[in-house]
Parts: C-alpha cells; sequence; structure tokens
C-alpha cells in the first residue's frame, strides 16, 4: 500500500501491473480491495491503480466532520490523478465512484484517455427524462436512510443487509463472500457522512459536457435505478460505447471478474 497526499488528506492506493495508468474508484462501502477480483486480469496490459477514497479503509472514520462531500471526493481524485506519470491516465470508476469519474472528466477532460463507468450512482434530473414505459423503481436513498438509521441504532449486520439486499435483491448479502462483508463492515461509518454529501443530479448539458471516449458496462441482472440510469446517460454522452455482463449484478467484476476484464481491457486497447 503506497499514498498521495491530496488535499492535506493521505490518499492510499494500490499499484500493480505495468504498462498504462488505469486508475479505479470504488463506490459506496468499498475501497482499493473493492477491485481485488480484477486486479489480476487488468494488470497484464495495465498499471492498475485502485484507490481508496477519504475516510475509507484503511482509514477508520468516526463520522465526525463536515468533510465528506461528493466536491471533495471529486477533488482528491483531480488531485490524485495530477501526480499519476504518465498522463494522461485512463479512469473507471464503479456506482458511487462512476459518479466520482463523470465528474472528473466533465471537470478535467484534460486528465483522462479513456473512462469507464460502472453502473454510475445518482439521480438524472427533468432534462434526462426516463426512456417512456420505465417501470417505477423505489428510491434508494430511502433504503439509505434506512440502514443509516440502523447503524445508529447499533445493528450494523442489519444495516449492511438492508443495503445490499436493497440493490442486489433479497438475500443477497447472505452469499455474498465472507472477505467481501468484511470489506464493507470496515467502511460502514462512512454511510452516515453520505447522506449529506450534495450530490448534483445528472442533467443533460452534463452528459454532452464529456467529451472523453466512454464506455458504460452495467448487469445483466441488475434491477432497479441503476440498470436504468447508464443507459439514459449513455444514449447523451457522445460517441458512447455500452457493455452488458451477463448474468451478473451490481458488483458484476466480482460475479463475472473474467468477463468483466476482457470488456474494459478491450475498449483500452481500442
Amino acid at each position: 500500500m503506497q499514498s498521495f497526499r491530496v488535499n492535506g488528506y493521505d490518499m492510499a492506493y494500490l499499484e500493480i501491473g505495468e504498462g498504462h495508468p488505469l486508475v479505479c474508484v470504488h463506490g459506496t462501502l468499498g475501497d482499493f480491495r473493492t477491485w481485488y477480483p480484477v486486479l489480476g486480469p487488468l494488470s497484464t496490459s495495465h498499471r492498475v491503480i485502485a484507490v481508496s477514497l477519504r475516510h475509507f479503509f484503511p482509514a477508520h472514520w468516526d463520522a465526525v466532520g463536515d468533510d465528506y462531500k461528493m466536491a471533495q471526493h471529486v477533488a482528491d481524485v483531480i488531485a490524485f490523478i495530477e501526480q499519476v506519470t504518465p498522463g494522461p491516465v485512463d479512469l473507471m470508476g464503479h456506482s458511487r465512484g462512476g459518479h466520482i469519474a463523470f465528474r472528473v472528466a466533465q471537470a478535467r477532460p484534460d486528465l483522462l484517455r479513456k473512462l469507464v463507468l460502472v453502473e454510475p450512482g445518482g439521480d438524472l434530473d427533468a432534462s434526462l427524462p426516463l426512456p417512456e414505459g420505465t417501470p417505477a423503481h423505489p428510491p434508494l436513498a430511502a433504503k439509505t436512510m434506512r440502514s443509516v438509521e440502523m447503524i445508529r441504532a447499533g445493528d450494523i449486520e442489519g444495516a449492511l443487509q438492508n443495503f445490499y439486499d436493497g440493490i442486489e435483491g433479497d438475500g443477497s448479502w447472505r452469499r455474498v463472500p465472507a472477505a467481501a462483508k468484511q470489506q464493507l463492515r470496515d467502511n460502514t461509518l462512512t454511510l452516515l457522512g453520505q447522506i449529506n454529501e450534495q450530490r448534483r443530479p445528472y442533467t443533460l448539458a452534463d452528459a454532452q459536457a464529456i467529451t472523453t471516449p466512454t464506455l458504460l458496462i452495467g448487469g445483466g441482472a441488475t434491477t432497479g435505478s441503476l440498470s436504468v440510469l447508464w443507459r439514459v446517460l449513455a444514449e447523451r454522452i457522445a460517441g458512447a460505447r455500452t457493455a452488458v455482463i451477463a448474468n451478473a449484478g451490481h458488483w458484476m467484476f466480482e460475479q463475472a471478474p473474467q468477463e468483466f476484464s476482457e470488456v474494459v481491457s478491450e475498449f483500452l486497447a481500442a
């Protein structure tokens, strides 16, 4: 494990492989270990740099302070990438990390060669309507708030099950491997910060501002809003490519690591 000093914070990362830099940004409750299942295959052709965002493992945050903000994490990733050589880099983000990667591409396209968004999280504003006939999905924010209430009541396991099952479906949490569960436990308190992170919804203008060659990836078995949002963005980002990992859900790189790595590597090599 190594670190870069960014905006007054020591941002930890893992680095493996040789070749062009590929910076990977985890999502909610994740950290640099999120990418363990695909580090091997991706590092055969890239120098993979998996980061841990501010307040995530190996840090042990007590949920005190007001710097758990989307804008802070975006600024941190920008400052991190500025220290990676050679540039511009390839950038990949999953879920909330996909939202961060999107904002980095919007703000600093000069830092990026290619962009991979893996079911990016967030909301759409009125300028990005859902396709006609899209079924209504319960908002993830409600599930997150329920998990926050459970954490505050001391029910950590129940909070994590509620959060995970809310994305992957009832009963999914009990099938998660022990190591992956521990990673989420290690970052539980970051969920308390996320409810006040001031994340802005995506707009049509935001999507049209992305000029970096972009690949959006979805899981064939993902349900809810996460299964729709990336498709809407793909239609509005000029020249965007898409890929679906069949029979996999939101954590598709854990469930189908080889197929996921092949899709990403093919796009980055093109």
